[in-house]
């Protein structure tokens, strides 16, 4: 009969006296996170290949790093490269809806806003001083002069005729123009008028018909000559302020005579300025506005702004971004609005950038999660990718929400890497429905869940514990407390030969021990302070865990720990809830009598069972057939169930436990109540690993203790899981005292030996199993039933 395992295979413990430090402050800072160089490779890889699609995507469970680590990595990297060029929106004096998009040399482009402000408050000084010259005055009032000597030449010379067709002509100060008649030097009066008769009135008509066409033809002339004298206004302060305004803007147009776009800038600006001179020499004040008007005037020197967009005077490094909220609008930008006279206006000015221009020449983080929740973002972000440009849209535009008319920025050309960071399941999923998803991040950085227990990596992990320890200005530790936590990392894996790479885990085990440390007076973390933040933290969350503890003490739910019984075995239940897991022993029972060769799931009948472990049970039917029924009729139906279970079960870790019940129920051989089993099992019997065999260990460990804890008690696992073992030190203890016992087995033969206490027996040169061991007396069952089914059927068919 197979022997339990001895007690240096449960725990694989940490040897503090590799460690050669006094505490982890001695310990140089870990620069590399560990473990992670597969991953650290392919986020090399990815920044440093300059071919569209080669975007990446860091994926692992979350809290295990991998967005610290990217940062870290980035922002190294990033401060070997130089930084990006700056951008600034302009004015398009031409179409003000295209505003226009101007690079420029990183940090220059604050030095370009301040050069335009410069320009246009110069010129606010001097186009009024060169409107106030003596120069200019006396060319205008030449002008003027001009303008009155030939219009009064035309009025002189209407007078004259006014003479000759003997009307009189009268010229108001607004010239207007009123003519009567006259005779013999006298005015007529419309009264006198209308008393002539005969040819003298019709020769007056006559005349005053003429006289008006004369009039008509003398204002068409004063017209056209306002006309000529204002043309000859606008054309001298045109080419006053040229004079004026080019000399200015050409020095600055000598300072960026490298770059052609800002020069035809301020060619169209000089022009724009020329056109608008007026707003240079008029105030606001001096405009005769009402007061309550004032709040709703708007500038006519917004148009001469600069919107520095994007800026790195304060930066000579390529920029690295992580974006928190990856909204539509933070990603690519967005053109705000504001309230003018009940309306919403906007310009230029009002062009914002996101994290997409930010980030542009060097790098962008974002949270996938967080990305595909935002309505559009990732659909903006792929197009953008595609583009190789950033062009701002808003929403309302793109899906016509909106008809009104608003801006369209001129695009800026994008050069960036994209590092989504998530979790493997979302990167599965975006790469299988996603066909775009493939094309644009063809670099995968795969954070590493584990890594190998070996000297080596004992010390680096010290390291690691050391750099948390001082990052978040936290005790340090001792070697022993430092070993300490290098088992539980182990633990946390389920595993006595990997350690976790969970960093948020191990910081949060630091911290929770520094402040335990602290509370006891400790100067440095020791390992009860350790064990006190294991104990409170299990305290936190395993409220369910104790009242299904209870309720097994009470009896409510039925567990038996000691005697013998047929049928009935305990199986090993694990329960993840809230992030705490645990074991709970199930009982487990079948029955068999005659039938048809059916084994009937009742979990799986009333639909508590899942797919996966009404497979287990399929498996240990096609054993149960195989082994003892391969040459006659299996007559019988087996029921199985697991009692007391109200939802659903799921997992095939309890099939060989299932089928030990069944081969106690065949053989009439009762199975011991204080050991609980767990393993799935394969078709010839051999038994398979499962996960959480601690958990289950310790929960089957802790109902036995509330029950005797001076009594023996056992676990059946599986032989492959024994490397998984790292079970608490009270288990250990009882261990070593022999009242617990944990018993690795291959296979089912090895298992129910110590189950029942009897051989399993081997086939003989004959093919039988000795006729006291379990499988014979399973299959001298088998062999009764099938005669008594076959002896029943000859009886119903000869009535």
């Amino acid at each position: 009969m197979l022997n339990p395992l001895d007690v240096s295979v449960l725990y694989h413990r940490c040897d503090s006296s590799l460690f050669d430090f006094g505490t982890t402050d001695e310990l140089d800072i870990l620069e590399q996170p560990l473990g992670q160089e597969r991953a650290l490779d392919a986020i090399d890889f990815g920044t440093n290949i300059a071919q569209d699609g080669y975007n990446i995507f860091a994926m692992g469970p979350s809290g295990c790093g991998k967005h610290s680590v990217v940062m870290g990595y980035l922002e190294q990297k990033a401060g070997q490269e130089s930084a990006p060029s700056d951008w600034c929106y302009v004015n398009n004096f031409k179409d003000q809806r295209f505003p226009l998009a101007i690079k420029l040399p990183p940090g220059k482009a604050l030095l370009f806003r301040d050069n335009i402000e410069e320009l246009i408050e110069l010129l606010k000084t001097v186009l009024p001083a060169v409107f106030e010259s003596s120069a200019y005055i006396n060319e205008r009032e030449a002008l003027n002069q001009k303008f009155m000597d030939e219009q009064t030449e035309i009025f002189r010379h209407l007078q004259d005729e006014a003479v000759r067709h003997e009307v009189q002509m009268n010229i108001s100060s607004s010239s207007r123009i009123t003519f009567v008649p006259v005779i013999d030097g006298k005015v007529l009066s419309p009264e006198e008028f209308k008393a002539i008769k005969g040819d003298k009135k019709e020769k007056i008509a006559d005349n005053m018909s003429e006289f008006e066409g004369l009039v008509k033809e003398a204002l068409r002339k004063v017209t056209e000559l306002n006309k000529v004298h204002q043309k000859e206004l606008k054309s001298l302060n045109k080419k006053i302020t040229k004079d004026a305004v080019h000399s200015i803007i050409d020095e600055v147009r000598q300072r960026y005579e490298e770059h052609e776009k800002i020069k035809n800038y301020l060619n169209e600006m000089e022009k724009d300025i020329v056109r608008h001179v007026q707003d240079f020499l008029v105030k606001p004040e001096e405009m005769g506005l009402p007061s309550f008007m004032m709040e709703f005037y708007t500038s006519p020197f917004e148009r001469y702004k600069v919107n520095l967009f994007i800026s790195h005077e304060e930066e000579d490094t390529a920029p690295v971004i992580y974006e928190d909220n990856p909204v539509h609008q933070n990603l690519i930008g967005r053109i705000e609005h504001a309230s003018h006279m009940g309306a919403l206006v906007t310009n230029f000015t009002m062009v914002k950038p996101g994290a997409l221009h930010r980030a542009n020449g060097g790098y962008l983080v974002l949270d996938v999660r967080k990305l595909l929740m935002k309505p559009y973002a990732y659909e903006e972000l792929k197009r953008v990718l595609r583009a190789k440009e950033l062009r701002i849209e808003s929403l309302a535009m793109q899906y016509a929400f909106v008809s009104t008319t608003t801006l369209e920025p001129e695009p800026i050309p994008l050069d960036i890497k994209v590092i989504l960071v998530g979790e493997r399941y979302l990167y599965y999923l975006l790469y299988h429905y996603d066909p775009d998803f493939k094309e644009l991040f063809k670099v995968t950085a795969d954070f590493e869940d584990e890594i190998k227990r070996s000297e080596e990596n004992h010390l680096l992990y010290a390291r690691m514990i050391g750099t948390i320890a001082k990052k978040h200005a936290l005790l340090a530790l001792t070697p022993q407390a430092t070993a300490r936590v290098i088992e539980q990392c182990s633990r946390d894996v389920s595993d006595a030969y990997k350690l976790s790479t969970h960093l948020h885990t191990l910081a949060d085990l630091l911290k929770e021990a520094d402040y335990w440390a602290k509370k006891s007076a400790h100067k440095v973390i020791e390992p009860e302070d350790i064990e006190q933040t294991l104990a409170s933290q299990k305290a936190r969350v395993n409220r369910v865990q104790m009242k299904l503890y209870e309720q097994i003490d009470e009896g409510t739910i039925m567990i038996d720990v000691s005697g013998s019984k047929v049928g009935q075995i305990n199986a090993l239940s694990f329960i993840s809830l809230g992030g705490h897991a645990f074991g709970i022993p199930s009982r487990i029972t079948a029955t068999t009598r005659m039938g048809k060769g059916e084994i009937i799931d009742i979990q799986r009948k009333v639909e508590l069972g899942g797919p996966i472990h009404a497979k287990g049970v399929m498996i240990l039917s096609s054993y149960l057939g195989s082994r003892y029924a391969s040459d006659l009729p299996m007559s019988i139906v087996a029921s199985l169930v697991f009692e007391q279970t109200y939802s659903m079960v799921e997992g095939d870790s309890a099939s060989s436990t299932e089928l030990y019940a069944l081969i106690s129920s065949l053989s009439g051989l009762p199975i011991r109540q204080n050991i609980a089993v767990t393993g799935s099992v394969n078709q010839f019997g051999e038994v398979q690993p499962v996960g959480g065999v601690n958990e289950k260990i310790e929960g089957f460990f802790d109902v036995c203790m509330h029950h005797d804890p001076k009594a023996s008690y056992g676990v059946l696992i599986p032989e492959a899981n024994a490397k998984h073992l790292m079970l608490k030190s009270e288990v250990l203890k009882a261990a070593e005292e022999g009242k617990f016992s944990i018993y690795a087995v291959k296979t089912i033969d090895e298992g129910v030996e110590i189950l029942t206490g009897v051989k399993a027996g081997e086939k003989n040169d004959k093919g039988e199993y000795p006729a006291e061991s379990v499988n014979g007396k399973v299959l001298a069952r088998l062999r009764a039933l099938s005669k008594k089914a076959k002896e029943y059927a000859g009886k119903a068919g000869s009535r």
